[in-house]
C-alpha cells in the first residue's frame, strides 16, 4: 500500500516542490541545477492554479525537472495559514525578488543570481520547458 502511493504520480510530483529556500539553494548549487521558484496564490489565483494544471504537474515537466531544476514552491494562500517562518520566509522572498503579482517564475542559478523569470506561458509544459531551456542556455 505504501508502494503505490510512493509510486503515484501526484506523490512523486509533490516530492519534487521544496518549501526551504535555504534548503533549495543549497542543492540546486550542490548539483548544479537551475534553482525554479514559483511564486503563487495557490488556492486562490487562476493563472496559478492553471501553470500548476497545465505545466507542473504534467509527467513532461517532471521528468525536465528532476534532470534540471530543483523546485521551491513560494506560496501565498487565502484560505490556509502557513507556519509563521515559511509566511516570514515567502515575505522576504517576494520583497528582496520585488515580485508584482502571481504567478511569477524566478530562476536561478546555484549561487542565487537571477537569470530570468517567467510567468504563465500558454503551450503546456513544451513552450514552458523551451522558456526554462533559453534561461539555461543564456
Amino acid at each position: 500500500m505504501v508502494e503505490e502511493q510512493i509510486s503515484s504520480p501526484a506523490a512523486a510530483s509533490e516530492s519534487l516542490w521544496r518549501s526551504n529556500y535555504a534548503q533549495a539553494q543549497g542543492d540546486a548549487k550542490a548539483t548544479q541545477k537551475l534553482l525554479l521558484l514559483d511564486f503563487t496564490g495557490s488556492d486562490w489565483c487562476g493563472w496559478c492554479i492553471r501553470l500548476k494544471r497545465e505545466v507542473f504537474d504534467t509527467p513532461e515537466f517532471e521528468k525536465y525537472a528532476r534532470e534540471n531544476l530543483v523546485l521551491l514552491e513560494v506560496d501565498f494562500p487565502r484560505a490556509k495559514e502557513l507556519e509563521p517562518t515559511q509566511k516570514a520566509q515567502n515575505e522576504l522572498l517576494a520583497q528582496e525578488l520585488g515580485i508584482q503579482g502571481f504567478p511569477t517564475v524566478v530562476v536561478m542559478n546555484g549561487d542565487g543570481k537571477v537569470i530570468g523569470t517567467l510567468g504563465y506561458t500558454p503551450g503546456g509544459p513544451a513552450a514552458f520547458i523551451s522558456a526554462l531551456e533559453k534561461l539555461r542556455r543564456g
